[in-house]
């Protein structure tokens, strides 16, 4: 039997909290998962700063990643096969891009990628397509295979019912992210029923559909995630920290480029000031190395980086209040700090953040995003806010969330009253 459908002699489970147990059969897949870029995820936090909000959000991209492989594959064996629009021959290429598909996350992904302007999708393919070991294993199928893989996670790859069962608005990823996240944090937000979901599956040539009789189900799961994102995922606490983790790599940023002369040089994050990072210097960082350099950093000269840096390790996290996004409001607010001796470029932060819950791409809309599809007894096809009141009343609908962060002890220590008067009258009026 060829590689990609090699079976091992016994199967190998993970227990897991969301899906009770994860099922490995596939000798592709098992050697996978022990090379040292997958394994590396464990060291990667799955909600970056959330557990600074809230405290059992410890789970890693190596847990999601498994928990992702697992729907696909229960959507192979349980759903898809022997279905005419499935072809088994893309087994080993669906479940290959689901395990994979957040190899190339780094350490507090977003927040470090805003910073330093890596992509973590980007290296994702680079991993797979590298000299890694995950390219060893998946170039064993045939020398093109990594190529395949990568293309499936840049959805560019020709299959689109592939791509559509690990990157659309109803796809393994969300359903397991949703599931998982829900269950480290502790909340029932995240909760749907994906069992009636994954039943109700159909596929197609082009994507994956659901039975028409699943529409109160789907209706169900994105409400979910509608909830998710605005009680959990955008917390204000836990930007909060996204907003110190951000300031601190800029702090380090600047001062190297300014020539600073650290007391403990941070080696692995040397490629990254310079723009010249290879897929190994990518691989070499994480969550672990991260702590330690904010540790080391602590210990700095550098005040506003000794202390931005204390305030995370330490969760001594900035205040926030709304704010409407006014422009006006930030630039008096800018000036006052600046008077006060406060350096707005670290200690004034406006934040915004966005989400839109369902959409799909139609004439005059401004997204790619595919429709959720309904199919119906008749074989027709209906896209899901055509049918549902619910979907239908959040179907492009985009809801903005504006904060404010800054340290309320350093203003309450201004010494100029006038200025420290001026600054908490307008902080008061937004509060």
């Amino acid at each position: 039997m060829s590689y990609q459908f090699q079976k091992m002699p016994e199967e190998k489970v993970f227990k897991d909290p969301v899906h009770r147990y994860i099922h490995v059969r596939d000798q592709l897949i098992w050697d996978l998962i022990k090379t040292k870029e997958f394994q590396r995820l464990r060291r990667i936090k799955q909600l970056g700063t959330l557990y600074l909000s809230f405290h059992s959000a410890e789970h890693s991209r190596f847990n999601h990643s498994l928990g992702v492989y697992e729907i696909v594959r229960r959507m192979i064996d349980e759903v898809f096969y022997g279905r005419p629009a499935w072809n088994d021959e893309d087994r080993p290429l669906a479940l290959c891009a689901a395990l994979l598909h957040d190899l190339g996350h780094g350490p507090f992904s977003h927040c470090f990628e805003k910073i330093f302007g890596t992509d973590h999708e980007e290296y994702t393919q680079a991993i797979i397509t590298g000299d890694t070991e995950v390219n060893a294993v998946l170039s064993r199928v045939h020398p093109n295979f990594p190529e395949e893989v990568a293309e499936v996670i840049n959805k560019t790859h020709p299959n689109k019912l592939v791509i559509s069962m690990i990157s659309s608005q109803i796809d393994a990823d969300r359903m397991d992210y949703l599931q998982r996240d829900a269950y480290y944090t502790g909340v029932s937000y995240g909760s749907f029923d994906m069992e009636r979901i994954l039943r109700l599956m159909r596929p197609t040539e082009n994507e994956v559909m659901i039975k028409e009789s699943g529409m109160h189900a789907v209706e169900d799961y994105l409400m979910s995630r509608y909830q998710m994102y605005w009680q959990v995922y955008f917390h204000p606490v836990s930007r909060g920290g996204e907003v110190l983790l951000n300031r601190c790599f800029k702090r380090v940023k600047v001062l190297y480029e300014a020539g600073y002369e650290f007391k403990s040089l941070p080696t692995y994050l040397l490629p990254f000031f310079t723009g010249n990072v290879s897929v190994k210097d990518y691989l070499r960082l994480d969550e672990t190395v991260v702590f330690y350099y904010l540790q080391e950093w602590m210990e700095e000269d550098d005040t506003i980086l000794s202390d931005l840096s204390s305030r995370f390790v330490n969760r001594d996290l900035f205040k926030y209040l709304p704010f409407d996004g006014s422009i006006i409001t930030i630039g008096e607010l800018t000036e006052l700090f600046e008077r006060a001796g406060i350096d707005p470029e670290y200690y004034f932060v406006s934040d915004s953040f966005s989400d839109l819950p369902y959409d799909y791409d139609r004439p005059g809309s401004n997204n790619n995003r595919k429709p959720i599809h309904l199919l119906t007894r008749s074989g027709r096809v209906k896209e899901i806010s055509t049918q549902s009141v619910i979907i239908s009343s959040i179907t492009g609908v985009n809801r903005m969330d504006y904060k404010l962060y800054y340290p309320k002890e350093l203003i309450l220590n201004i010494k100029d009253l006038e200025v420290k008067g001026a600054i908490i009258n307008l902080l008061n009026e937004l509060n």
